[in-house]
């Protein structure tokens, strides 16, 4: 049995698979659906599927960005309304896929891939590692992961798009992100920390499981202790971050010492 998730925004989209899925009851479990890519990144890292049906295009995060947000790796159906050329490279990469809407027939091209066990997938290594570099370059050109110009904060009834520039770092706090800017002030949004380091343009760095940072905001850098760092912000109250050791990586392309 594979414990399955169904990842798609349309509900008739997901509605429809679970009825296709029916014959093969003795072979997928559905444990979960999720209606968008954070909801779904989420539900993959809580509930560890063997297996996930994943739409290419969703609201926060789209499915290239869900994969490289996720630390477990599933096996991956792609179900995609991509044109032929870019199907045309799921097919020579081994990665299978769906076109919607989804036929019965080419559902079960799909079960038997899978019992056969040639489904791509990516349980001990990297996404980049487990999708062929070609398919890489493609996604890359099709979805741009950096595409947040500001964040959007909602202060009373009014919406204000707030600059990168101003943004010092950001803190998860239970199930929600405070984004803290330059002057001092905090502002609550409504994107996850995952899809904040997906969307943000290289400067923005996790440092921590709970934290994000802009880079070009770190005033100081101080050597920690155990291969981690402490920042020193250039915010008004000049925040002091520190930096886990497995994330201090993330920083070492942008000093030296």
């Amino acid at each position: 049995m594979l414990k399955t998730l169904l990842i798609d925004d349309e509900p008739l989209a997901r509605k429809r698979l679970h009825r296709l899925l029916a014959p093969y009851s003795h072979l997928i479990e559905v444990i979960g659906e999720a209606e968008n890519g954070q909801e779904g990144a989420a539900l993959v890292d809580s509930l560890c599927p063997d297996l996930i049906f994943l739409d290419v295009e969703m609201p926060i995060l789209n499915g290239f960005e869900l994969l490289r947000a996720v630390e477990h790796r599933p096996k991956v159906i792609f179900t995609t309304a991509f044109e032929t050329y870019a199907v045309k490279a799921f097919e020579e990469n081994s990665i299978d896929y769906l076109t919607k809407p989804i036929a019965a027939d080419r559902l079960a091209k799909t079960i038997e891939r899978l019992q056969q066990g040639v489904v791509s997938t990516n349980t001990t290594a990297p996404v980049a590692a487990g999708i062929e570099t070609d398919l890489m370059a493609i996604i890359a050109q099709l979805q741009p992961k950096k595409n947040l110009k500001n964040i959007p904060i909602k202060i009373g009834s009014k919406i204000i798009l707030l600059p990168l520039t101003a943004i010092s770092h950001g803190i998860a706090e239970d199930k929600y992100v405070w984004v803290h800017t330059l002057d001092g002030h905090k502002h609550f949004t409504d994107y996850t920390l995952q899809a904040l380091e997906v969307k943000l343009p290289d400067e923005f760095v996790r440092i921590h499981r709970s934290i994000l940072i802009n880079t070009d905001a770190v005033k100081e850098y101080h050597k920690g202790l155990n291969g981690t760092f402490i920042l020193v912000m250039n915010d008004k109250a000049a925040t002091r971050l520190q930096t886990s050791r497995n994330a201090s990586e993330n920083l070492r392309k942008f000093i030296e010492f």
